[in-house]
């Protein structure tokens, strides 16, 4: 891969208004639930973790699914949840730049047609 493709993907990934927003929006949940899970005492369980994998769904769903056919052992260790959350968000928000630059008819397409 070249330096200029990894410079379009990380643009696409961090530098994206959209992608930003999303990407401020999961760090500010992950922010709260680190808080609920350490600091606040709940009778049940907490659900405040759901908000993560609703924030980094369907494509987190799709690690867990591939994480089945690893095993048992790596689908239920903490580290692969962890992976699979941050890899779902970071492709999700390549995906939300790349479909901005899609709509707004950025450098993928040619200025002029061919032939013309």
């Amino acid at each position: 891969m070249t330096a200029r493709r990894l410079r379009s993907i990380a643009r696409l990934t961090f530098r994206n208004p959209a992608s930003l927003a999303y990407l401020g929006v999961v760090a500010v949940t992950a922010v709260l639930v680190t808080i609920d899970t350490l600091f606040v005492t709940h009778e049940d369980a907490s659900l405040a973790g759901v908000w993560l994998f609703l924030l980094s769904a369907p494509t987190v769903f799709a690690f867990f699914i591939g994480g089945d056919l690893l095993g048992e052992a790596v689908n239920e260790s903490t580290w692969f949840v962890y992976v699979a959350l941050v890899l779902s968000v970071l492709i999700q928000s390549f995906a939300l730049g790349w479909f901005v630059r899609l709509i707004r008819g950025g450098a993928a397409r040619p200025a002029h047609p061919q032939g013309a």
